[in-house]
């Protein structure tokens, strides 16, 4: 009996043995399975935006609609051009990757970068407050204002806003022309998706006025354009262009960089006076 005691003893003795070494091992794999989670988690944090843009091999433009900055030669909508999409095209090919253009929601561009669902937003985008306090944004690169559009028998009635003020305007939702409507406590607009819209609105009679930035009303308006009947009636502002990347990205630094490469060596020179645009 006693002999049988033993034994069984000796028995349990060896699984408790067994069960704790494999309890150790099994920490131990755990252990280092999360160490290790925890280092790609921290090296995925700390990866530079740069690094995530070059490692898919492209950088996703959100745009919008936007003669001269972004634009579409074609009805058919396949050939993307403008100062914008070329200068993107350029930065890109000097970073090692492919510029890919998509049109977003202006009033959405802050939500759609930070999600990473667009890389940048370079589409004529006026430089404000609100732009520095939601993204990394470049240096100033093209000069633009903020100008009233009207038909053309109708322009020389008005010599300022305030004079406006019984007037409908239209105005692309986000942009720097509704703040300026904002700003002058003016509630008389309809907020559209595009500049572009913003235009028609007038053509069609729907608005008496709309603010567009000057860029575009000087490619867009007067004789031999699309909107041969508009014309520019006052300035209200002026202005300068930046490109937003995400919050701290390490992108607008090299991208300052290529910029004054490109000024230095009269290419992005070269492309602005294709387009009539002025430098800032």
């Amino acid at each position: 009996m006693k002999k049988f005691l033993s034994s069984l003893f000796a028995v349990i003795m060896t699984i408790s043995i067994i069960m704790a070494f494999a309890g150790c091992s099994n920490s131990k794999s755990n252990d280092e399975k999360n160490s290790a989670a925890d280092s790609s988690q921290a090296a995925s944090s700390s990866e530079s935006d740069l690094a995530y843009v070059q490692g898919k091999g492209k950088m996703i433009i959100g745009i919008t609609e936007y003669k001269p900055m972004n634009y579409y030669e074609d009805k058919d909508k396949k050939v993307l051009t403008g100062f914008d999409t070329e200068f993107a095209r350029a930065v890109c090919e000097k970073l090692g990757v492919e510029a890919e253009f998509i049109v977003i929601d202006w009033d959405n561009k802050w939500p759609e970068l930070n999600a990473k669902s667009i890389d940048a937003v370079w589409n004529g985008m006026t430089i404000t407050d609100e732009v520095k306090a939601n993204s990394s944004v470049t240096n100033a690169y093209v000069k633009n204002a903020q100008v009233v559009v009207m038909k053309n028998d109708e322009a020389s009635k008005y010599t300022s806003l305030d004079k406006m003020k019984d007037l409908t305007f239209a105005v692309e939702s986000g942009s720097a022309g509704e703040g300026v409507l904002q700003d002058a406590k003016m509630s008389n607009y309809t907020a559209v998706t595009a500049q572009s819209d913003a235009l028609m609105e007038v053509e069609s009679g729907s608005a008496d006025a709309c603010i567009i930035d000057l860029t575009m009303a000087n490619a867009m308006t007067g004789d031999g354009t699309s909107y041969s009947d508009l014309t520019q009636a006052i300035t209200l502002n002026e202005e300068e262009y930046g490109i937003s990347f995400r919050k701290d990205s390490d992108i607008t630094a090299k991208v300052n960089e290529i910029m004054e490469e490109m000024k230095a060596d009269g290419s992005l020179q070269k492309l602005a006076d294709k387009y009539s645009l002025t430098l800032a």
